[in-house]
């Protein structure tokens, strides 16, 4: 216990406690306390990181009207546009080997290649699309193949 009249000696005549008691009470009263603190000093690290790591992810994202427009303009641009038709290109041969890929972007634009299958050899062949019309003429396997890829259906 403290010297008479230091704080410590006033606590302990006012809690009704001296010696081993006083210091079992200081140590359930003050180790809580010291967690606590220890506890808020950590959450206030982490918040700190928290809103250190929100500004950055902010400074990432697009801002504005025109950079979403030219991120829509990219994606349009993209050949995203799929199809395949797969048949037998001659009455001989079974396995449906031969096909027809469509691959446009959002306007119509890519191209459509075609492999013909036979038993000793086999070919490849790509026509050129704009605007959904090739510069030379489709098989219908290859028109299939590419108004598949416009309209997203099989069975166009």
């Amino acid at each position: 216990m403290g010297t008479v009249g230091s704080p410590r000696h006033t606590l302990w005549v006012v809690l009704g406690v001296n010696g081993t008691e006083g210091a079992l009470l200081l140590l359930v009263l003050v180790v809580p306390l010291l967690v606590g603190l220890a506890l808020l000093v950590l959450v206030l690290r982490q918040q700190r990181r928290l809103r250190e790591r929100i500004a950055h992810l902010e400074a990432q994202r697009p801002i504005g009207q025109g950079d979403l427009a030219a991120l829509r303009a990219d994606i349009a641009q993209a050949l995203r546009h799929v199809a395949v038709v797969r048949y037998d290109a001659f009455s001989d041969m079974g396995g449906r080997l031969s096909f027809s890929a469509a691959v446009v972007d959002d306007e119509g634009d890519g191209l459509v290649i075609s492999s013909i299958h036979a038993r000793g050899e086999s070919r490849t062949y790509a026509k050129g699309v704009v605007r959904g019309a090739a510069d030379t003429t489709l098989t219908p396997e290859e028109q299939q193949a590419l108004a598949a890829a416009r309209t997203g259906r099989d069975d166009a």
